[in-house]
């Protein structure tokens, strides 16, 4: 397949970035799920996870959304430590991780797709780091989520077409035919799988952010009892703290009090000067939180589906018949090592899977 050359164009909301202005097996641990467990209605229905239709893009998957280019501790887009901030290097010319074209995995593509030669791939542009967001020099996109997309581009042998949304848009213009897939820190779920079909990449996990050496350890319901515990207003967090406070009240002990902040920078600030005991939020974030700052640790490691298990996944609208050439894809970049070096390079490896899979409406 010929590769095209794709002109450089500049990013804003909603616009296409080629390919050529982006910067450049793990298995998985202990306790952590199999991508092969099925993720059932009856089962999410029980967690809490089958939300009203109007939830569908505002379930919050992510961590609440930074201003683009933001650090997360709310420092600006650099603090100029490049790539040696928490060793995470967050220059715009970092060295690209690429992969190479399987043909077999080719040959699995829809002809329209083949056809073009072009992966179009969405991307939350006002997202957090480490998954996508806007490197030291406030112009080019990286992450994880872009840099898993980029090589199963490359394992597909098409070109690599970055565009941006927002997680509000994400379902309509996913379905309006603006992208292929979309990579924005997605869970699956049974309202989703209505409409969408999914590739799984990562396992979704939720951590506490807490000051360093902590006298306590926060994990569960017991723990967060007579806690001040930060959590991002109507995200699935906020959802397992409400179920955890709802066990502690029927066993006569005090429920945790949650406190809403606007913003990541804020949360930080109540967290270091002691007003909340914990900030919980996607294990990803926080991970990069505190490989950059050494007043934070984080504890504990909760499912995002709990009391069952979701996954992260790469979204396709139902039907496009990419989701099983994707996963299929994936599965390579798992075989050759591609997969964790990315994973290595954003300090994710714990949520590492040994397997991707295609979860559909008829096979959730």
């Amino acid at each position: 397949m010929t590769r095209r050359s794709l002109p450089a164009r500049s990013p804003h909301a909603d616009s296409t970035l080629a390919g050529s202005t982006l910067p450049g097996p793990s298995a998985a641990p202990p306790g952590f799920p199999s991508a092969r467990r099925q993720l059932t209605r009856r089962s999410l229905t029980a967690s809490g996870l089958l939300l009203p239709a109007a939830l569908l893009a505002a379930c919050s998957d992510p961590a609440p959304a930074a201003t683009a280019g933001a650090d997360p501790g709310g420092t600006g887009a650099s603090d100029g430590g490049g790539a040696s901030a928490g060793g995470i290097d967050t220059s715009g010319a970092q060295e690209l991780i690429r992969a190479t074209a399987d043909e077999e995995v080719v040959a699995l593509l829809p002809p329209e797709v083949a056809d073009s030669g072009v992966l179009r791939v969405g991307i939350n542009g006002t997202g957090s780091a480490p998954l996508s967001f806007l490197a030291d020099d406030n112009e080019t996109y990286i992450g994880s989520e872009v840099d898993i997309a980029r090589i199963v581009a490359d394992k597909l042998g098409l070109e690599f077409e970055l565009k941006l949304t927002t997680w509000e848009n994400w379902p309509l213009k996913l379905e309006a035919g603006e992208f292929d897939v979309v990579h924005a820190n997605i869970g699956v779920n049974p309202e989703r799988l209505e409409k969408f079909d999914f590739a799984s990449y990562r396992a979704a996990y939720m951590s506490f952010l807490v000051k360093k050496g902590a006298d306590y350890w926060l994990e569960d319901a017991d723990s967060l009892s007579g806690r001040i515990i930060a959590v991002g207003a109507a995200t699935n967090q906020e959802r397992i703290l409400t179920d955890w406070n709802a066990e502690l009240e029927a066993a006569g002990k005090e429920p945790a009090e949650l406190k809403h902040y606007s913003s990541d920078a804020d949360t930080l600030l109540a967290l270091g000067s002691g007003r909340v005991d914990g900030y919980i939020s996607p294990f990803a974030s926080l991970s990069f939180i505190s490989a950059r700052r050494d007043d934070f640790e984080l504890q504990g490691r909760i499912n995002a589906g709990w009391p069952d298990e979701t996954l992260v996944a790469a979204t396709f609208a139902g039907g496009s018949g990419l989701v099983d050439p994707y996963a299929a894809a994936l599965n390579a970049l798992i075989a050759d090592g591609t997969y964790a070096q990315v994973l290595d390079r954003w300090q994710l490896s714990e949520e590492a899977l040994t397997e991707s899979r295609a979860h559909t409406k008829e096979h959730p």
